[in-house]
């Protein structure tokens, strides 16, 4: 949406408020609700600020000593938050209200918020554009439809969740018809905010659908990302529901993955660049040497991406054989076992990455997938020979961090997570690590109550 149409809408009553957001660590959006005319004469020109520790601190928004880069000693002072008119548009599940992301940048020398993830993103498709390629993406997002609402949950302790339906409903579309209220008001609303989707259909889990959205601009594919999940949660809790994209709801369900197809296009002439006239051993696709580059640095640094992919200790709790979630690296062609998936053909031709979940960041999660093919194709790196077969049977490849722990060290030993993104990036991260395992430890489960009370 362009400024003059809010504008026309801010004049004739039609929107009243603009959100003004931004993605912290989690990928949650936050920031300010702002009055239309508010935003016209202040924040359009001049920004806004918010308060840095929003980048020190966990999901309960306690700030956490031990960040370098925000902390008491320091005061917890401002960022500054300018918007970025690209992302403009209707949030049109809420009442007269209009959304825009905003990029960070200090307030006392104007330098961008390195750390913040919308900026990590933005500087590795700056790098790769800077290569003459234009990266894209596109992502399949899995959440589980309950038939509560939060407060009734919460309520209950967050007991045994009670999920939109009792059986698995994959591709099921009488069952799914019955969810449609929900659904389909979820994909009519994010059509209307400027969040393409695709299609919806039930998954591997009773009460579990998927949503596709559009393939677009990586860095536009990451912004609608965090729109519809917040948006989803927020349609669903309008008609006193809710919705889930935790990665592992309970140990008898399937998981909730965030499944990214990515690919690289031509800056200058829209071309795509993964199809070509070579033959790829052990696939049908006919590609170019880039996208076999591309291939080998996606594997190549699987398990220093994986903190990222996996960002805390629910995440591991989703990679367990026979789920259609992945437990080992290797890649092959359209097979549901694979770490890295490859399918399409011609300009279609793209690589799925299946690993992280739906409760990822979606801004690092391809941040750093971006910066591993890119990597790839700076280096040559030739990918291992394709796998076939049932890879949760195979020993013939490596196998994925299956602990939070193992994940942060293989990110903090990384000279490729160094090299790509910098030593205040990769600390700042270690620490948010750090915090999601001191918050979890003390932890005591129903799982364990239920196990030990009288027999342990």
């Amino acid at each position: 949406m362009s400024i003059e149409t809010l504008t026309g809408l801010i004049e004739d009553g039609s929107v009243d408020t603009v959100l003004t957001v931004f993605p912290d660590m989690y990928g949650r959006l936050v920031g300010k609700r702002n009055t239309g005319h508010f935003f016209l004469s202040d924040v359009l020109q001049g920004g806004l600020h918010a308060c840095d520790y929003l980048f020190a601190c966990d999901m309960e928004m306690d700030p956490v000593p031990g960040y370098e880069w925000s902390s008491w000693q320091k005061g917890y002072g401002d960022v500054h938050a300018t918007v970025d008119l690209s992302t403009l548009r209707l949030a049109a599940w809420q009442d007269r209200t209009a959304l825009v992301l905003c990029d960070l940048a200090s307030p006392a020398d104007h330098q961008p918020v390195e750390i913040s993830p919308r900026r990590i993103l933005s500087r590795q498709v700056g790098l790769a554009r800077e290569l003459g390629y234009d990266p894209r993406a596109g992502s399949e997002l899995e959440f589980f439809l309950l038939s509560e609402s939060y407060d009734e949950a919460e309520a209950r302790d967050f007991g045994e969740p009670r999920t939109s339906g009792w059986y698995v409903e994959d591709y099921h579309t009488m069952h799914a018809t019955r969810q449609e209220p929900v659904i389909g008001a979820i994909r009519r609303a994010m059509d209307a905010s400027g969040v393409p989707v695709e299609s919806s259909k039930g998954e591997w889990g009773p009460g579990q659908h998927e949503i596709n959205l559009r393939y677009t601009d990586m860095l536009e594919m990451a912004d609608r990302h965090s729109i519809f999940k917040q948006a989803a949660k927020e349609i669903a809790a309008s008609q006193g529901v809710s919705v889930t994209f935790m990665a592992k709801l309970h140990e008898n369900l399937a998981g909730n993955s965030m499944h990214l197809h990515s690919s690289l296009w031509s800056v200058d002439g829209g071309e795509a660049l993964f199809s070509g006239d070579n033959e790829l051993p052990g696939t049908p696709a006919r590609c170019s040497d880039l996208f076999r580059w591309y291939i080998g640095g996606l594997v190549a640094h699987a398990r220093e991406c994986a903190l990222w992919y996996a960002p805390n200790t629910n995440s591991y709790r989703r990679f367990i054989a026979g789920t259609f979630a992945p437990t080992g690296i290797g890649w092959s062609w359209d097979n549901r076992t694979a770490g890295y998936r490859l399918v399409g053909s011609g300009d279609a031709l793209r690589v799925e990455c299946r690993i992280p979940g739906g409760d990822a960041n979606p801004y690092l999660v391809m941040a750093v997938t971006l910066a591993a093919g890119l990597d790839g194709i700076r280096n040559r790196i030739e990918p291992p020979a394709a796998l076939s077969g049932d890879l949760y049977q195979s020993a013939d490849h490596a196998t994925l961090p299956l602990c939070l722990e193992d994940s942060m060290k293989e990110f903090a030993d990384s000279s490729f997570i160094l090299s790509s993104f910098g030593a205040e990036v990769r600390d700042h991260y270690i620490r948010f690590a750090e915090v999601e395992l001191e918050k979890s430890r003390p932890v005591v489960s129903n799982w364990e109550r239920r196990r030990f009370l009288e027999r342990g």
